[in-house]
């Protein structure tokens, strides 16, 4: 039989089977990882004595070999074998005969594959990290130079209460940094070894697991072999974070995509990151945030897929189980593809001022000052929020805004105001305003940037 595992079979396997059920497609992204792990396996069972020292050495030369001329892009792989790890051990065979079938001893596919995923995520989960931080650096710089600049803050859409630009820029520093402490704290349960487990019950050979733990630089084994091989909670809680991420990343997407409109005009991103259209040639289309948010979906689905997956699996080690390495894949490669592109678009956006200057005296956001004001007079809250609701509704009727009505108008509906309600009413006197802790005024907004540089610097 051509197959390792071929002795207990009489006839070749169907190709239409083979094509079906080999997933060396796509889990030769575990290649390298698949040859550090078998380094150490084969390192404990020479330190065990399971193996003759020379064969360890022997088996160990030819490893490096294969990875040598897998880096130079001079290997190939094969569909008849399967998966990363019997094309590695076919190599392993060619390269240095008979021996390299020793490599195998006191471990199971399940156990191995487990164990390159651990390691590959562990590694992917640090890369996402340092790109987040890339990000934040890129709202950080953004944001200081913001401070002052006041535009309209909204909710439901509308506009509520002006605020300053790096106020809100800081709120997507915060998201992210939340991001960050999730993918950090699940390092701690992916950094788990299953090596040793063998295909479900552990193994007869005196293997040393804390030693290949130890040697590929786990922080502990799983004390259950079955819970081992079978486990991939690791790997839905980096979808599930993924998928947290990539809703903070869709969500500053959207604010980019409506700022950038001819509507908005708050900002303009770089031509580098827009595209124009086929027949009208004023376009400049926000194709990468647009883009960012559309793939959001994507990692949704990675999540939803392995979550149905699992749902119904007996112990221990299941054929359905190869179904958790593509959207694995997938979202490590959609996550790092769109943070290398966030940070510098973030970067090099430009920022028009003026037009979100005009924007909140254009409006009637400051309503809640002249109702604030009130209160600071006497007056119950809910008989002031009354009064300006008035006040708001005759400057409507009158196609006014706050500012332009005259002393004389106001005195109408409270004789409250004083002449001082003029200074209380302008923009930047209504974000200073709020100096409450984490609140949008200039001074509060300085000492957030150096909380967010201080977390930057952990």
């Amino acid at each position: 039989m051509s197959k390792l595992w071929g002795g207990r079979f009489t006839k070749e396997t169907n190709k239409l089977v083979e094509e079906f059920t080999a997933s060396i497609q796509f889990d030769q992204k575990l290649a390298l990882e698949d040859i550090e792990g078998s380094l150490a396996h084969v390192e404990m069972l020479g330190s065990c004595g399971i193996i003759h020292e020379d064969d360890v050495e022997t088996i160990k030369k030819g490893l490096l070999t294969i990875k040598e001329k897998m880096n130079a892009g001079e290997v190939e792989f094969s569909i008849k074998d399967e998966d990363i790890h019997m094309n590695i051990e076919r190599l392993l065979i060619e390269e240095i005969g008979p021996v390299g079938g020793k490599l195998h001893t006191g471990r199971s596919r399940n156990d191995q594959v487990a164990t390159d995923m651990h390691l590959y995520l562990f590694k992917k989960t640090k890369e996402i990290i340092h790109m987040l931080k890339s990000v934040q650096k890129a709202i950080v710089k953004q944001a200081k130079e913001h401070i002052e600049t006041v535009m309209p803050g909204y909710t439901h859409l509308q506009r509520a209460q002006p605020i300053s630009l790096g106020h809100h820029l800081l709120a997507y520093f915060w998201m992210f940094e939340r991001d960050k402490e999730r993918l950090h704290d699940s390092l701690k349960r992916i950094n788990w070894s299953p090596l040793g487990a063998g295909a479900l019950a552990g193994t007869t050979f005196p293997i040393d697991r804390n030693l290949t733990a130890s040697l590929l630089g786990f922080d502990t084994v799983y004390p259950n072999s079955l819970d081992a091989v079978s486990d991939r909670d690791f790997i839905l809680e980096f979808l599930s974070i993924s998928s947290i991420l990539m809703t903070h990343i869709s969500r500053l997407s959207e604010e980019l995509v409506l700022w950038s409109s001819q509507e908005f005009e708050f900002i303009e991103l770089d031509d580098s990151f827009c595209t124009g259209s086929s027949i009208m040639p004023q376009k400049k289309n926000p194709d990468v945030p647009e883009l960012l948010r559309g793939k959001t979906g994507r990692v949704y689905g990675n999540l939803i897929g392995l979550l149905t997956v699992l749902k119904g699996l007996p112990l221990a080690y299941n054929k359905d189980l190869q179904e958790d390495k593509e959207g694995m894949f997938d979202t490590v490669e959609t996550l790092t593809g769109s943070l290398k592109l966030l940070a510098p678009m973030i970067e090099t956006m430009t920022v028009n001022k003026e037009k979100m200057y005009q924007a909140v005296r254009q409006d009637y956001s400051n309503a809640t000052d002249l109702a604030d004001y009130l209160v600071n007079k006497g007056l119950p809250f809910r008989q002031a929020h009354e009064i300006i609701g008035k006040i708001v509704l005759y400057a409507i009727e009158k196609n006014k805004y706050l500012l332009d009505l005259t002393f004389k108008e106001y005195k109408q509906f409270c004789d409250l105001f004083e002449e001082d309600i003029y200074a209380v009413l302008t923009p930047k006197h209504v974000v200073e305003a709020r100096n409450s802790y984490g609140g949008t005024a200039f001074s509060q907004v300085e000492l957030q940037l150096k909380l967010a540089e201080s977390k930057l610097k952990d």
